[in-house]
């Protein structure tokens, strides 16, 4: 009332919750038995909304570790990943709301400031930048694949697919939660490769509809011939290649699945 004159006839909530432009991220997301996700790592001004998208992923990226771990599986270093992957996306998540909660505060220096960013987004690569950062979906994760693939360590585009059961799209492949090797040119090597991880990877034989994939921050890139998609829908080895190299993608099976079954 002493702001507006008036109080706009809202009186009794039933919730109020207050925030901040505190910006906050624990050091480490494991130490030893104890793991931290979401607030609990990591707090932000909720400029884009981000909070709830980074918290999610980083249950979704520890999730699937655990399991295979616990289940005997793959060696408990693969939890030391999570951390890896997961604090690099979140201090980037309180780097750009710190810069938006700056370009928010009143003043003729903020009021420059934003004229100049909201001129910068008339350019559609300034556009595509921003749009991947708020959304998540330009992280890339050091998956430590050698063959430099534009798509390890990305998440996988959800491409059009046809399968000898019909049609289908990539992420239908993610619905049972396990890894899914992607076999789009019917390589023998590939099914070879992958015969020791046959109890916990999903061998997919499929045909790309599209000869280009889109991927945030890069566009159209050609399609792979084989991939080896992630629980959590990051590629973790791809290669474009008609002859894929093999003993890189038993390295990759084995530095993320676990060692491969004897006999």
């Amino acid at each position: 009332i002493r702001l507006a004159g008036t109080d706009y006839g809202m009186r009794g909530p039933r919730w109020i919750s207050r925030f901040s432009d505190a910006a906050r991220q624990a050091e480490r997301y494991r130490e030893g038995r104890v793991l931290l996700a979401g607030d609990a790592a990591h707090i932000h001004f909720p400029a884009g909304g981000q909070g709830l998208n980074v918290g999610v992923q980083d249950a979704v990226n520890l999730g699937w570790k655990l399991a295979s771990v616990v289940h005997g599986h793959a060696p408990e270093s693969l939890l030391d990943s999570y951390q890896a992957e997961r604090h690099p996306v979140a201090e980037r998540v309180l780097h750009n709301t710190r810069a938006q909660a700056a370009l928010a505060r009143p003043g003729p220096q903020t009021d420059a400031l934003r004229d100049v960013f909201s001129s910068l987004l008339v350019f559609d690569d300034v556009n595509r930048y921003l749009g991947s950062m708020l959304t998540g979906l330009g992280v890339r994760y050091p998956v430590g694949d050698a063959s430099g693939h534009p798509l390890t360590g990305r998440r996988v585009p959800d491409a059009d697919l046809k399968t000898p059961a019909g049609a289908t799209r990539v992420y239908e492949l993610l619905h049972a939660a396990r890894p899914v090797l992607l076999d789009l040119r019917g390589n023998p090597e590939v099914a070879a490769a992958v015969a020791g991880w046959a109890d916990r990877v999903h061998l997919v034989e499929a045909r790309s509809e599209d000869d280009h994939w889109s991927v945030p921050e890069r566009g159209g890139i050609p399609a792979p011939t084989a991939l080896l998609i992630r629980p959590d829908g990051h590629v973790a080895w791809a290669t474009a290649d008609g002859a894929p190299d093999a003993t890189a993608l038993r390295t990759a099976l084995a530095d993320w699945f676990g060692p491969a079954r004897q006999g």
